[in-house]
């Protein structure tokens, strides 16, 4: 079995409600593979995951973009693991560069949130990336090492991790990587898993890429072989993001 393609949807802090009826109704009517060829996951803010939830097609599931390092209470503005678990949410994304670099949160505060959201049975889209400063200095690899230890230091059973790599000198900005800089870094990464982790977490474990991914790119970084999906921002609010959806053809071309 090979690892099957994944495409995530990060809304981000964008939409109205009826902005989001309109982003539902075009993923329910696009025409995408099925579930055995894609696993698709949106990202709405939290506010409109209920509303998501009930609306959108069920061949895709729904994920929050963030949650508590804990349990519940005294933590004002915060949502809990548990909430999300009653809620009936399957995914939360964890680490996202916008929260490590605007909100200071370290690489170990990150490995927490994991494997605690992980304990309460959500699944993680766990988030790592190194900025333009890091990866001119020649330290990508070590950056993004150093974020996958942090989780790897407190998860044991992988099954329910997928890892998303973010340049974050790539998001929003229009600038992606090239295919071959993606593929080098996914590749790098599995190899740390397999050196540090297990080799079986490494062959299983899915490695998405993301950074201004869109309808014209996806093919040609979708073909790389340790490239198993995508993270995507601004796109997935359009209609590209069923063309981004509809690149995971290339896997079983």
């Amino acid at each position: 079995m090979g690892r099957k393609f994944f495409v995530g949807g990060n809304w981000k802090c964008n939409g109205t409600t009826e902005e989001v009826k309109k982003i539902v109704e075009m993923l329910n009517a696009g025409k995408t593979p099925s579930t055995d060829v894609v696993e698709v996951v949106v990202s709405p803010p939290y506010v409109f995951l209920p509303l998501v939830k009930s609306s959108l097609r069920s061949d895709f599931q729904v994920a929050a973009q963030n949650c508590w390092v804990k349990n519940g209470g005294a933590f004002t503005g915060e949502v809990s693991a548990e909430m999300l678990v009653d809620l009936g949410i399957p995914w939360v994304i964890i680490g996202h560069s916008e929260r490590r670099l605007l909100l200071n949160e370290s690489n170990e505060f990150v490995g927490d949130k994991v494997a605690y959201a992980l304990s309460k049975g959500l699944k993680v889209i766990a988030c790592v990336g190194e900025t333009l400063e890091q990866r001119e200095a020649g330290s990508t690899i070590e950056v993004v090492a150093a974020q996958t230890k942090a989780i790897a230091d407190r998860v044991k059973d992988w099954t329910n991790v997928v890892i998303a790599y973010e340049p974050v000198w790539a998001i929003g900005t229009g600038k992606v990587a090239t295919p071959d800089q993606a593929q080098e870094v996914h590749s790098e990464l599995r190899k740390w898993l397999q050196n540090n982790v297990s080799a079986e977490v490494a062959a299983n474990t899915r490695i998405l890429y993301g950074g201004s991914v869109n309808g014209a790119n996806c093919k040609e970084l979708a073909a790389k072989p340790d490239i198993d999906g995508f993270l995507v921002g601004g796109a997935s609010l359009k209609p590209e993001f069923i063309d981004i959806i509809n690149s995971a053809t290339v896997k079983t071309a």
